[in-house]
């Protein structure tokens, strides 16, 4: 055999060898065409769009976080975005040459449009995102109770002094007091009336009229006590009838209300006219019935237990002109003098 001539294994191997050679020319072929295609593409594409960038931000320059931005396209198309921690904001695949209304919102802060368009391949970005805070009104409902906030102001009431031991409960620093009801008014005029004060306040009355030998009781223990009980009869019908039982029927309050602005000649004047002219549970002025309807009762009253030779007409103008005249002067010492020496609770 002639070693020159190819056996039969070895033709097939040729063959083999060369449907490979062909199979990897033709591939190399194809990936020639294909990749130079693929890059004109992503170039054309790349071409055809670029990016909106910015940073949201307020008028102090602070960025917002979590801020909605939208882009919204002439044909209806819509992206939206969140801006990041840093108010950060980014549309990767606008169209380019076309004219995008783009709208901020956050929460508490007015709306931010503009207009922008962007060129092929441009990174584009807007730097006067700002927004400014917005005044905002809502209504809100308060579940209210004039009653409760009645009952804390008259507690409050209760706890101020005069020289921190002296009761000043009859007077109203709050500038906006609610109405008392019944049970607050006969409360108040419970308090007035055991406390021990109110007996020193009539056991020294009684000493001053046993000084001006007035009314015609003896001169010795005995006259004194008199004294001491008709004082402490004609103090607590006067609580009971000017302060809680009239308020209560005619719906009147029987406190002084601390003007404290306004020309001096004013607040005198509100002060002397106060056992005159009270407020009515309504918040009206209307005429002090209450006062001066249980002063005169009390007055009226006196002629059950004083001498009689002090009863009659005479002593009930008497006692009620005096009583009057104390609670001038008392409105005038409220207005000018005591409320610098009253301890008042805060609420």
């Amino acid at each position: 055999m002639n070693n020159n001539t190819l056996t039969t294994p070895d033709r097939r191997r040729g063959a083999v060898l060369s449907v490979t050679l062909l199979s990897l020319l033709i591939l190399l072929a194809g990936l020639l065409l294909v990749v130079p295609a693929s890059a004109q593409s992503t170039v054309a594409a790349n071409t055809k769009t670029g990016s909106i960038l910015g940073t949201v931000v307020d008028t102090s320059d602070d960025p917002i976080p979590g801020a909605t931005v939208v882009l919204q396209g002439p044909a209806g198309d819509r992206l939206t975005v969140v801006t990041k921690d840093d108010g950060g904001f980014a549309f990767h695949q606008a169209t380019s040459g076309i004219a995008y209304h783009i709208t901020v919102t956050a929460e508490g802060f007015a709306e931010w449009s503009s207009s922008v368009t962007v060129e092929p391949g441009q990174e584009k970005t807007i730097t006067d995102v700002k927004l400014r805070i917005l005044a905002v009104q809502r209504a809100v409902t308060v579940n209210y109770s004039s009653k409760e906030v009645a009952t804390q102001q008259v507690k409050a009431e209760e706890q101020q002094r005069i020289f921190r031991f002296i009761p000043n409960i009859y007077v109203v620093y709050d500038p906006h007091p609610e109405p008392l009801t019944a049970k607050m008014k006969f409360h108040l005029a419970y308090k007035g009336l055991t406390h021990p004060t109110f007996f020193g306040l009539e056991a020294a009355w009684a000493g001053i009229e046993q000084a001006a030998n007035t009314p015609d009781w003896p001169q010795n223990a005995k006259g004194y006590g008199e004294r001491f009980g008709a004082n402490l009869a004609g103090g607590v019908t006067e609580g009971l009838f000017a302060n809680a039982i009239l308020p209560s029927l005619l719906h009147q309050d029987p406190r002084y209300f601390y003007q404290g602005t306004g020309t001096k000649g004013s607040r005198a004047r509100h002060a002397i006219l106060a056992p005159f002219v009270c407020k009515g549970d309504n918040g009206a002025s209307q005429p002090n019935y209450s006062q001066m309807g249980g002063l005169l009762i009390s007055a009226s009253l006196s002629n059950a237990y004083y001498p009689e030779s002090n009863r009659g007409a005479g002593l009930v103008a008497r006692n009620f002109g005096t009583n009057m005249g104390i609670h001038v002067a008392l409105g005038l010492a409220q207005e000018f003098l005591l409320n610098k020496v009253t301890s008042k609770h805060k609420h």
